[in-house]
């Protein structure tokens, strides 16, 4: 098991790889969430906007 880990001496390479992967897909899936969330929020208020215009 420990030479699976070890990875010939590429350790260090591997593991740090796939944690700078893991950590990116976080960061893209949080930003993506909360941009979102923004647009989401403002074409609400637009529509509400709109709505109000349109009714006078």
């Amino acid at each position: 098991m420990q030479e699976f880990f070890s990875m010939g001496g590429y350790a260090f390479y591997v593991w740090s790889s796939f944690g700078f992967s893991i950590a990116g897909l976080i960061y893209l899936y949080l930003a993506s969430k909360s941009s979102f969330k923004k647009k989401f929020n403002e074409v609400s208020i637009w529509q509400i906007r709109e709505n109000k215009r349109v009714d006078k």
